[in-house]
């Protein structure tokens, strides 16, 4: 295991290294894993992503992990925190949180527990003033974690990407404030 950063009761959040693309690519880009975040994508792609996450933790000490269940030290998930990465949304200047899970583990609330972490991390480390999460529509799972996390929907944040096929736009946003989240401890 590398560079943990967050631990759980089930899982360990750790950052990602120089080995995790040949994994991630077979247990997290599947194409019903990827269904509503723009499809199964090329190696280069996720290697770039791996990439700019190494970069961001280098630089600001957060950005997207990998999740291993402790019990088995198997990947599970990637998830975590970044400033909002899409080049189409109107608030760059904001955290983004953000995860997937591998569809073997869907419905067993690893998402949650990870996210949990995330947000409390992304408030109580980080600093952050505010989260927000992106997806569509459709992605009725995503968010309503989204709700359960406290996040609300914020209308005035969504926008249209016109790469994506139709049904998965507009991306939808949610959002949570410091001030809400400390509320809800």
């Amino acid at each position: 295991m590398t560079d943990a950063v967050l631990t759980t009761a089930r899982l360990v959040l750790r950052q990602i290294g120089e080995d995790d693309l040949d994994p991630h690519m077979a247990l997290l880009n599947t194409p019903a894993v990827m269904q509503h975040l723009g499809g199964v994508q090329p190696r280069g792609v996720i290697a770039a992503k791996h990439a700019a996450s190494r970069a961001s933790f280098a630089a600001n000490g957060y950005g997207f992990m990998l999740a291993e269940e402790r019990a088995t030290g198997e990947i599970v998930a990637h998830c975590g925190l970044r400033k909002v990465a899409h080049p189409l949304a109107p608030n760059p200047q904001d955290f983004e949180i953000g995860w997937l899970v591998r569809e073997d583990r869907w419905r067993l609330g690893f998402a949650e527990e990870a996210m949990r972490a995330v947000v409390d991390w992304g408030f109580a480390v980080i600093g952050a003033p505010r989260l927000v999460a992106l997806t569509c529509e459709p992605n009725v799972g995503s968010w309503r974690l989204m709700e359960k996390l406290g996040m609300q929907r914020r209308r005035d944040l969504d926008f249209d990407d016109p790469a994506l096929p139709p049904g998965q736009t507009p991306l939808i946003q949610y959002a949570i404030t410091r001030h809400q989240w400390e509320a809800l401890q």
